[in-house]
C-alpha cells in the first residue's frame, strides 16, 4: 500500500527500521552473542516458575478454552500448540509472572526479556535458526533501552507506565525476525504503538495481575503488527517523532514547569553495526531476588547488616530506608504495608526487608500466598520506615544508591550502603550463579537433569538449526503440574 508521508523531515521509525533490516549475525560482537545467550538462560528459568503462578495457569486455561492445539508455535511447559500471536503472549507473561527478569532502568524502567518471547515464537513458527533468534533478541535489547533512556525525564514521571515504549520495541525485533522491508517494519512500529499506551495505574497502589501483564501484551503486538505489515497493513510512520505521535504528546505535559521532552538524536545515535561496536545487551542487568528492581539495593544493604552484626528479628526496633524518591513511592506508600496478593508484595519494601529478617532469605518461597498473608509479619513491617534521599537522586541512574539503618532494642545502630546491587552489569551474574537460580526456579518442574539440558542448548544455540528442542525441554517430568 502507497501513501504519501506526513513529514517532510525524515522520521525516526524509518532510521530504526533501516538499521533493523541492514543488521545480521556477522555484525554482532562476541561478547553481545555471549550476553544474549544468558539472558535467554535466565529469562526461561523466570519462565519455567512464572509457568507454576495463577495467572498464568489463568490466562493458559482461557488461550485453551479460546481454541488452539494444532498451531505452528508453543507454549512452555503445557505444549499447548498455537499461533504465534498467542504464543508470544503466553510465554512472555510466564517469563514476566515472577518479577525476577532482567532489568534496566535510565530515564525509564524496562524488562527487555519481557518482548523476546515474540521472536521465539516466530522463529518456531518460520522454522528459523537459534542465530536468527539471538540477532532479534540483541536488537529488542537495543532499541527498548534506548527508549528507555532518552525521556527528559521519563514517562512513569508523567503517570505512563514503560509498557508505552514496549510497543515500540517489540514490532522490531518481530519484523527482524520476518525479514521485513524497512518500509514494512515502519508500518509495523506504527500499528503497535497506535494503541498500546499504558497507564501507571498497573503498578501504582494496590497492584492486580496487569502488573506483569502489559509488558507481555506489548510483545504480543509486536509480533501481531510484524505479521500485519508483512501482510500488507499500513501503520503510521510518525508515530514516533511526527505529527501527534510520541514526542508531541508528550510535549503537552508539564513536568516541574518545564514541557517534557526526549532525545530523539540519542535514539539512533552511533547504532551498533558491527562486531566492533557497543550493544546495549551488554549494559542490562539481572534479577538476584524475585522482587521490583529498587528493592534490590536495600534488601541487599539489609541482608549485609544482619548478617554482620548477627541481628535477630526480635532485636529490631526500626529499619531505616533511605532510598531515592521514585523507589520511596513505588515501594513505601501505604497499600505496601498491607500486601495481600504476590503482585503487591513484590513491589513492597517492608515485605521484602520483613520477609527478609525473619526468614533470612527473599526467594520465590517468600510469595506464596499463605507466606503473604502471614499477619506475623505485621508488626516488623510497621519498623519498616522508608524515606527519600536528596543526595542519592543526583546519583541515579548511574548508581543505586540505598543505605539502610538497623537500629537495635538495646539503642545500637548499624548502618549499611549499597549503590550497586548484584546483577547489576558491574556485578554480574556469572552463568553457575544462573544456574543456581535456574534450577530454584524450574528443578522441581522438568527436573535437575533437565535442566542441565536446557543450559547446554541455550548457552549452545548458536547451533541450533531450528528451536524444538527448546520447547521439547522445558515439558515437565513426569508427575509435575504443567
Amino acid at each position: 500500500m502507497s501513501h504519501q508521508p506526513t513529514e517532510s523531515k525524515r522520521l525516526l521509525s524509518h532510521t530504526i527500521a533501516e538499521w533493523a533490516c541492514a543488521l545480521k549475525y556477522e555484525h554482532l560482537s562476541p561478547a553481545a552473542i555471549q550476553a544474549a545467550k544468558l539472558f535467554w538462560f535466565d529469562t526461561i528459568g523466570c519462565a519455567l516458575g512464572g509457568s507454576q503462578q495463577d495467572d498464568a495457569r489463568i490466562l493458559l486455561k482461557h488461550y485453551r478454552a479460546m481454541g488452539g492445539g494444532n498451531g505452528s508455535a508453543t507454549a512452555f511447559v503445557s505444549g499447548f500448540k498455537t499461533n504465534p500471536v498467542d504464543a508470544s503472549f503466553l510465554n512472555g507473561h510466564m517469563i514476566r509472572a515472577m518479577d525476577y527478569n532482567d532489568i534496566y532502568w535510565k530515564a525509564d524502567p524496562c524488562h527487555p526479556s519481557d518482548l523476546i518471547a515474540a521472536p521465539l515464537a516466530l522463529c518456531e513458527s518460520e522454522g528459523l535458526a537459534g542465530k536468527d533468534l539471538i540477532l532479534a533478541t540483541i536488537i529488542a535489547y537495543e532499541i527498548e533501552m534506548r527508549l528507555c533512556e532518552v525521556g527528559r525525564p521519563g514517562v512513569r514521571e508523567y503517570g505512563w507506565h514503560h509498557a508505552t515504549l514496549s510497543a515500540f520495541a517489540a514490532p522490531i525485533a518481530a519484523g527482524r525476525v520476518l525479514n521485513l522491508t524497512p518500509a514494512q517494519m515502519v508500518s509495523a512500529i506504527g500499528i503497535s504503538a497506535s494503541r498500546t499506551f499504558c497507564p501507571g495505574a498497573v503498578t501504582a497502589g494496590k497492584l492486580t495481575n496487569m502488573k506483569n501483564t502489559v509488558d507481555p501484551w506489548a510483545g504480543r503486538m509486536g509480533a501481531e503488527s510484524a505479521l500485519l505489515a508483512r501482510g500488507g497493513f499500513s501503520g503510521p510512520e510518525h508515530i514516533i517523532d511526527g505529527k501527534e505521535g510520541l514526542f508531541a504528546v508528550f510535549h503537552h505535559v508539564q513536568y516541574k514547569g518545564e514541557p517534557a521532552t526526549f532525545d530523539a538524536e540519542a535514539l539512533v545515535k552511533d547504532l551498533p553495526n558491527s562486531s566492533e561496536s557497543h550493544y546495549r545487551i551488554l549494559d542490562c542487568g539481572m534479577k538476584s531476588f524475585p522482587i521490583e528492581a529498587l528493592s534490590h539495593a536495600p534488601l541487599t544493604a539489609m541482608m549485609k547488616t544482619v548478617k554482620e552484626h548477627n541481628i535477630k528479628a526480635d532485636d529490631v526496633k526500626e529499619i531505616k530506608v533511605e532510598v531515592i524518591a521514585r523507589a520511596a513511592d513505588i515501594l513505601g506508600d501505604p497499600h505496601k504495608y498491607r500486601p495481600d496478593s504476590k503482585e503487591t508484595a513484590d513491589h513492597s519494601l517492608p515485605y521484602c526487608m520483613a520477609a527478609g529478617l525473619v526468614d533470612g532469605m527473599v526467594t520465590p518461597l517468600q510469595f506464596r500466598e499463605d507466606r503473604v498473608l502471614d499477619k506475623a509479619l505485621i508488626p516488623i513491617m510497621d519498623k519498616v520506615k522508608v524515606v527519600p534521599n536528596e543526595e542519592f537522586e543526583a546519583l541515579f541512574p548511574k548508581f543505586q544508591p540505598s543505605r539502610v539503618t538497623i537500629t537495635t532494642n538495646s539503642g545500637e545502630s548499624h548502618s549499611t550502603r549499597v549503590d550497586v546491587p548484584k546483577g547489576d552489569p558491574r556485578d554480574p551474574m556469572t552463568e553457575e550463579e544462573i544456574a543456581v537460580k535456574f534450577t530454584a526456579l524450574g528443578g522441581d518442574i522438568i527436573g535437575e537433569d533437565q535442566c542441565k539440558k536446557l543450559q547446554n542448548f541455550i548457552m549452545s544455540m548458536e547451533t541450533a538449526e531450528n528451536l524444538k528442542g527448546l520447547f521439547e525441554l522445558t515439558a515437565p517430568r513426569e508427575g509435575a503440574q504443567a
